[in-house]
C-alpha cells in the first residue's frame, strides 16, 4: 500500500476491473490494480508529440523493442526533421531494433477509410525486417481505436506515449491552431488546414508494465487476423492484407522502478465478440467501470474534453453526479462541427448530442455549461482531446470518447492518474473530502483553460467553481462580439456556447436507427442493458 488511502478511494480495486482473464492486476502480486511511483507528463497538440516521438524513437539502439497501436497510421507522417513515420521505424528496424505494430486494418479508401495508407506503412516497415500486423479481430463494425507507442531500451530509461493522438495526417498542430500542413480531411468549415487540438501522456516507470502486457495479450492472441465478415472477405480477396506471421516478442523486462510521484491505473475496453479475446472473452469495460466510480466523488467540477459527447447512457452518468450534489459544476469542450458533416453522418451526431445536452439542461441548466473554440481568426478547432478532470484530484487521458461505442463495443485504451504531490495553492481541498488538489489534475485542468481563455496566468482560475464561470462570461463576451458583427477589438479567449442545429423531424426516422446500431452501436448483452450496467 502507499499510505494514500484516496487512490483506493478512486481507483478501481482488481476485483472491479471486471475481467478475471487478463493478468494485469495479477502480475504484480501486490494485490494492486494500479502502480505508483511513476512520472507522466501531458502533451498538449500533434506538433509536440510528434517531436517528444521522433526523439525517443531516433535514441533507439539494436536489442530495444518498439511497439505500437494505432487506429490509423499514414505512413508519410512527418514526426521531424523531415523524416517520415515509416522511415524511421524501417531505419531503427535495420539497426537492430525489434519494431512491432498492431494497426487497425481499417476499410478502403474508397469508403472513407485509410486500409491503402496501412497497407503501405506495413510493407515499408516489414521489407527493413520490423513487423506490422493489420488488425481485423474486432466486433462487427468496431475497430482497434487504441494509440500507445511503447520504447523498452536493453538498458533501461523505458518510456511510453498513450493517449488520444494518431500518428497520421491533420494531427501535426500547436497551440497557435493553424492547423497541419499535411491536413486530414474535415467540413469545409475547418478550413483548409483544420485546426486540431489533442493530447497525448509521456509515461515513465512501473506503470509501462501494464501497457507493455496491454499490447502483448493483443500479439500473442492466436486468433486469425483476417477475421473477417463474408463481404469483407470479397472486397479483401485481391488485396494483399499484411503477414499472418506473428514473431514471438523478446520476453517482457520486469518493470521500471520509481520514476516520480504518480500513481497510473491502466483501463482498457473491449467487447465480446466471437472468436473472443482470449485474455477477455466476455469483455472488459474498466474505463466506463473508472468513470462511474470517480463521479461519486465528484462534488465541485467536471472538467472535460471529447471529441462526442453522445448517447443517453452518457447523460445518466452526468445526470446522476449532477443531482446528488447541488454545488457540482460540469464544463465540456467539444467541436463545433462533426468532423464529417453530410447528408448522412450529420444527423445522427447531432441528434445524439443533443439528446445528452438537453438531458442534463433538464437536470442543471445553471450548474451545465458545453463550449466549443476557435482560433483567432474565427476558424473552428477540432476537438479530438479525450479528458477529463475531476476536482483537481482524479485526471484520465486515453483514445476513448464518452459514447457507447468507446466504453462497450471498439478497443480502447487510457490512464487514470493520481498524484500523490498535494498542490499548496488555495482552494488545498475543493472537494472537502480530505483528498486535497492534486499537482498533476490541476495542472492538467489549468493548462487546458488558459488556452482557451487566452489567459496568461491563473488568476480567477484556481477555484473550480470561479473558473467555471470565468469560462461562460468569456464565451458570452466572445459571441456577444460575434453577435455585433465582430465590430471592435475581439475579445480575449476561444471559448464560445456549443449550439447545434436542431434534427428535423423527417429526418429522426432513419437517424435513430443509424445512430443505434452503426455510429453508436452497444455491445453490452442485453441483460446488462436493462440494468445500466457494465
Amino acid at each position: 500500500m502507499t499510505g494514500d488511502t484516496a487512490i483506493e478511494h478512486w481507483f478501481l480495486p482488481a476485483a472491479e476491473r471486471g475481467n478475471r482473464h487478463t493478468r494485469i492486476d495479477e502480475r504484480r502480486g501486490d494485490g494492486l490494480a494500479w502502480t505508483t511511483g511513476n512520472r507522466v507528463e501531458v502533451i498538449v497538440h500533434g506538433a509536440p508529440y510528434f517531436e517528444q516521438l521522433y526523439r525517443a524513437l531516433a535514441d533507439t539502439k539494436a536489442g530495444d523493442t518498439v511497439s505500437f497501436t494505432d487506429w490509423r497510421g499514414d505512413p508519410d507522417t512527418v514526426l521531424a526533421q523531415g523524416e517520415e513515420f515509416a522511415d524511421i521505424l524501417a531505419r531503427i528496424a535495420t539497426e537492430g531494433v525489434a519494431v512491432r505494430g498492431l494497426v487497425w486494418r481499417s476499410h478502403p479508401e474508397i469508403a472513407g477509410f485509410q486500409l491503402e495508407h496501412h497497407q503501405e506503412l506495413a510493407a515499408r516497415v516489414d521489407r527493413a525486417g520490423g513487423l506490422i500486423l493489420l488488425d481485423e479481430r474486432v466486433r462487427s463494425a468496431g475497430s482497434h481505436h487504441q494509440k500507445l507507442v511503447l520504447i523498452r531500451r536493453a538498458g533501461g530509461a523505458d518510456v511510453a506515449f498513450v493517449g488520444g493522438i494518431d500518428l497520421c495526417y491533420g494531427r501535426r498542430d500547436d497551440r497557435r491552431h493553424l492547423g497541419d500542413p499535411r491536413p486530414d480531411e474535415l467540413d469545409q468549415r475547418y478550413g483548409p488546414t483544420p485546426p486540431w487540438h489533442d493530447i497525448q501522456l509521456r509515461i515513465e516507470g512501473p506503470a509501462i508494465g501494464d501497457l507493455d502486457l496491454t499490447f502483448r495479450e493483443r500479439w500473442e492472441d492466436p486468433t486469425k487476423l483476417d477475421d473477417l465478415g463474408r463481404w469483407r472477405r470479397v472486397l479483401a480477396r485481391k488485396r494483399h492484407l499484411g503477414p499472418e506471421r506473428r514473431d514471438p516478442l523478446p520476453p517482457q523486462p520486469p518493470d521500471p522502478g520509481p520514476a516520480g510521484s504518480h500513481a497510473v491505473q491502466v483501463l482498457r475496453t473491449y467487447p465480446p465478440k466471437h472468436p473472443p479475446f482470449p485474455f477477455a472473452p466476455a469483455g472488459e469495460r474498466s474505463i466506463v467501470r473508472a468513470y462511474r466510480r470517480s463521479f461519486e466523488r465528484a462534488r465541485k467540477l467536471i472538467y472535460v474534453e471529447d471529441q462526442y459527447l453522445w448517447s443517453r447512457e452518457v447523460a445518466r452518468l452526468f445526470a446522476a453526479a449532477l443531482s446528488r450534489h447541488d454545488e457540482l459544476r460540469l464544463m465540456i469542450v467539444v467541436p463545433r462541427i462533426p468532423d464529417r458533416n453530410g447528408v448522412f453522418s450529420g444527423p445522427p451526431h447531432r441528434l445524439a448530442q443533443l439528446e445528452l445536452v438537453d438531458r442534463l439542461l433538464e437536470i442543471a441548466p445553471e450548474r451545465m455549461a458545453i463550449f466549443d473554440i476557435e482560433n483567432e481568426a474565427g476558424t473552428p478547432i477540432y476537438v479530438h482531446a479525450k479528458t477529463l478532470v475531476i476536482d483537481d484530484v482524479w485526471a484520465e487521458v486515453g483514445s476513448d470518447n464518452l459514447n457507447r461505442r468507446s466504453w462497450t463495443h471498439d478497443s480502447e485504451l487510457s490512464c487514470a492518474l493520481l498524484d500523490a504531490e498535494r498542490d499548496p495553492r488555495e482552494p488545498l481541498d475543493p472537494a472537502g473530502l480530505g483528498d486535497g488538489a492534486r499537482v498533476f489534475a490541476r495542472d492538467l485542468r489549468l493548462t487546458l483553460m488558459r488556452e482557451h481563455l487566452a489567459a496568461d496566468d491563473d488568476e480567477g482560475l484556481l477555484d473550480p467553481i470561479e473558473a467555471f464561470e470565468r469560462a461562460r462570461a468569456s464565451a458570452d463576451a466572445l459571441d456577444a462580439w460575434h453577435a455585433d458583427g465582430r465590430r471592435g477589438p475581439r475579445p480575449p479567449g476561444r471559448l464560445r456556447h456549443h449550439r447545434l442545429p436542431a434534427v428535423a423531424w423527417w429526418e429522426r426516422w432513419w437517424t435513430t436507427p443509424l445512430y443505434r446500431t452503426l455510429v453508436d452501436p452497444d455491445a453490452r448483452p442485453r441483460a446488462m442493458r436493462r440494468r445500466h450496467a457494465y
